[in-house]
Parts: structure tokens; C-alpha cells; sequence
């Protein structure tokens, strides 16, 4: 697929034509690409639980993240409500010697590892099944779509495409890479895993590992290796259920255009109705499929179903 790099308008407008899922589901659907993830695939699933063995590909939430306040999102503050210095002196009015320790968080819901609500993006005030966004969200949140309603949906079989350690230099993309169908194919041919109707895929870049070691730099909104614009057939046409990359932001930045932001976001949220989730860590998971040659998984990664979100944090978890 080729790109006119300095028509991101027309191209987005192009794709979101072509890769639709409006009425898919019917006017009233709040799952998008969800729906493909259905029993049978749960069952399938389930049926990959061989050894046992699970990892987290969660980042840690805490002040150390990569937040520096772009569209004012910091990173998570902890605080203690209660402790055990106030249980040790007796303070916390509990009777026989009763002590507890509470906390509480704030945080951006999208600050570390998460997902993107289909209230998150919008294409010329267009919400996702072309509803008008300024109905969809409001002060008071989405009133349509909140990601509560996908609380029970996101469990099934993921799929790993680890694309740096098959493209990139030592398992790392360089920043600004852009992940083609061609690629995802070859990674996937290369690994002997398929991907297909309903499956979870989570793509590695490396770029995480990097900034695991260098420290976090521009993680948070800068260059990065990710998806190409011209991926959108592909995320449309094996009508997986989501998907998710160990970067900030998904898509390959800087992005193709001239004088663009986030345009493969522009279809695959409003048009194709995909779920997408950032920020997640795949290094465990991948050495262990590198290891044992086996990239397809149990993977629950519910949000928290905030109502009226338009993304939720997560603690997937990968189950061989």
C-alpha cells in the first residue's frame, strides 16, 4: 500500500472508507472488534494452558514511569492512608490490638500499561459506529461506550509477535521503524503461530527493553518503532479482537505524514472499532517463546471497569 505522505487527511478518509465496521454489530454495539472474541475462542484459549506457568506484562505504576505531563498525564502518587507506624503506637481506634494499613492512587487512567476505550479517539467529531462524540463523551464521561462495558469481554487466546527480536538489531526495533503487514506476516511465518478471527495479538518492538536499560528518554510520546498506517488492512481483515505493543503509543512515530498525529488511531479506533492497548511488558513472555518456541497463550487482561472511561489501566496476564 502506498502512501501520499503529504495528504494525511485523504488517506485517513481513504481508510476509514474501506476498513469500516460501522452497523457491523448493529447501532447500539459498545464492543467493536470484541464481538469476534466469542465462547468457541475463549475455550480455544483455555485449551493452551500447558505448563502453567504466567507472566504479568504489566509495568509497574508508580512515580517512576515514563509520564512527563503531556495532556497532563503523571505518573501514578501513592499515598498511604493508614500504616503500620500508627498501628504500632495504637493510634487507629481498632479494639484487641487490631492494626491495618491503607492507601490510596491518583493517576491517569492511560499513565502505564492500558487500554484505549473506543471513546478515546474521534475522527471529524465522529465516535465509533458514527456516532456524534460530542454525545459519546461528555463531562460526565462516556455514556456510551465506557470501557465498564468490556469488563468481562478481553480473555482468549493471545498471540505474540515478537518483531524485534526478528527484524530488529539484538531484539530492538529502532524508533521510527514501521511495522508493515509484510512484517507481522513474516513474524508470524517465522514463529509458526497464525493469527486470526478473535485472537488478542500483543506486538514486541523492543523499544521497552531500551528504555528498560537507557532510561526513559522521549518513551512517553516520542520517536518509536510501531505499526504502519498501512497495517490498517491487516488489523481489519484477520478481524482480531485487539491488540497491544510494548510502546507509548502503538503506532510508528514519527508518523508517515507530513504534519500528522496518531493517524492509524483515527481508523482503528472510531472505524474499525479495535481495541488497542500501550505500554505493555512482552519481555518475560518473549524469551519464554523464544525458549520454547510456543508464541500462542492464555491472556485475560480485563480494564477496571471505571464507569464512563475511555481507557482503563490493566495487569494482563499471559498463562503457557
Amino acid at each position: 500500500m502506498s502512501l501520499d505522505r503529504e495528504a494525511p487527511e485523504a488517506e485517513i478518509a481513504k481508510a476509514a472508507k474501506a476498513y469500516s465496521n460501522w452497523g457491523r454489530w448493529g447501532a447500539q454495539d459498545v464492543l467493536g472488534t470484541l464481538n469476534f472474541l466469542d465462547e468457541a475462542k475463549r475455550r480455544e484459549g483455555a485449551g493452551l494452558i500447558r505448563r502453567g506457568a504466567s507472566f504479568s506484562l504489566s509495568q509497574s505504576f508508580d512515580m517512576n514511569g515514563p509520564q512527563k505531563g503531556w495532556r497532563r498525564r503523571t505518573n501514578p502518587v501513592h499515598t498511604m492512608l493508614d500504616t503500620g507506624v500508627e498501628a504500632a503506637l495504637g493510634t487507629q481506634g481498632f479494639p484487641h490490638g487490631l492494626g491495618g494499613a491503607d492507601d490510596v492512587i491518583a493517576m491517569p487512567l492511560q499513565c502505564s500499561t492500558q487500554w484505549d476505550g473506543l471513546g478515546h479517539i474521534f475522527d471529524h467529531g465522529k465516535a465509533w459506529n458514527g456516532r456524534n462524540a460530542a454525545d459519546v463523551v461528555t463531562s460526565a464521561g462516556d455514556l456510551v461506550t465506557g470501557i465498564e462495558h468490556m469488563a468481562a469481554d478481553v480473555a482468549g487466546r493471545g498471540v505474540l509477535l515478537d518483531v524485534g527480536r526478528l527484524l530488529g538489531e539484538d531484539g530492538e526495533l529502532p524508533d521510527g521503524f514501521a511495522i508493515t503487514e509484510e512484517h507481522l506476516r513474516a513474524t508470524a511465518d517465522a514463529q509458526g503461530v497464525r493469527v486470526g478471527r478473535g485472537d488478542i495479538v500483543t506486538v514486541r518492538t523492543g523499544q521497552l527493553t531500551r528504555a528498560r536499560r537507557d532510561g526513559w528518554g522521549e518513551y512517553a510520546g516520542g520517536p518509536a518503532p510501531g505499526l504502519s498506517f498501512t497495517a490498517a488492512g491487516w488489523l481489519h481483515g484477520t478481524e482480531i479482537a485487539a491488540i497491544a505493543t510494548d510502546t507509548w503509543g502503538f503506532e510508528v512515530r514519527p508518523n508517515e505524514f507530513e504534519h500528522a498525529f496518531q493517524p492509524l488511531h483515527q481508523v482503528a479506533i472510531p472505524h474499525i472499532g479495535l481495541l488497542i492497548g500501550e505500554m505493555w511488558d512482552l519481555d518475560a513472555l518473549a524469551e519464554d517463546c523464544a525458549e520454547d518456541g510456543v508464541y500462542e497463550f492464555w491472556l485475560t487482561a480485563a480494564p477496571i471497569p471505571v464507569t464512563g472511561a475511555v481507557g482503563s489501566p490493566v495487569n494482563p496476564v499471559a498463562v503457557k
